[in-house]
């Protein structure tokens, strides 16, 4: 072979290789350009809906005797995620049943045994995500019914499971800490939508 030949080929080689190399190049930074987006956070609202239960150690029957009360409820949630591990929320839980509870967090000896009827008690929370399925929660509000109304505190922790078109399913457990009355905890499965930039 003669030397101009042997040129050609090498020239062919190392423009085809240089192609390859420039080709793979400039799709490898489109796909990660591509997960960049999508791992990018944007602020986003979600909406919540969920069917719960609540349960009352304190609670007490007709006779005035103790029961653990497991009330039936729902739960109307509002977040905005500002931050990719910070939200705030408006958590509501609706207690669709009449009980009677005994107050044992009050003060004194002798222990008041009240009515709720159907209370409803949002909370503003304060919401923790370590990763995209957990959150924890912590927040204040009050637990309101025709009898009387209590300050409480309110500690939870949430699991979500992202579905097609900005759909999550989620489990939630919380501990509601009802000031000079009663505490009760509830768990619950729900669905939300998210909004905005997800």
């Amino acid at each position: 072979m003669n030397q101009n030949v042997l040129h050609k080929i090498y020239f062919r080689k190392i423009f085809f290789s240089a192609f390859l190399v420039a080709l793979i190049s400039i799709f490898s930074n489109k796909i990660i350009a591509q997960e960049n987006e999508e791992k990018a956070f944007s602020p986003h609202h979600q909406i919540g809906v969920s069917i719960n239960h609540a349960h009352v150690f304190e609670g007490r029957d007709d006779e005035g005797n103790r029961k653990v009360l497991s009330l039936p409820a729902w739960g109307l949630d509002y977040t905005f995620q500002f931050h990719e591990k910070w939200a705030i929320g408006l958590y509501t839980d609706f207690i669709i049943e009449k009980f009677k509870v005994e107050k044992n967090l009050e003060s004194g000896d002798e222990k008041e045994t009240v009515e709720r009827s159907y209370p409803i008690a949002p909370a503003l929370m304060g919401i923790y995500k370590p990763n995209e399925h957990w959150s924890f929660l912590l927040g204040f509000g009050g637990e309101f019914a025709k009898e009387e109304d209590y300050f409480l505190t309110r500690v939870g922790a949430e699991y979500g499971y992202e579905l097609p078109k900005d759909w999550e399913f989620f489990g939630t457990v919380s501990y509601d800490f009802k000031w000079n009355a009663y505490d009760s905890w509830g768990i619950g499965l729900g669905i939300a939508k998210n909004f905005g930039g997800k």
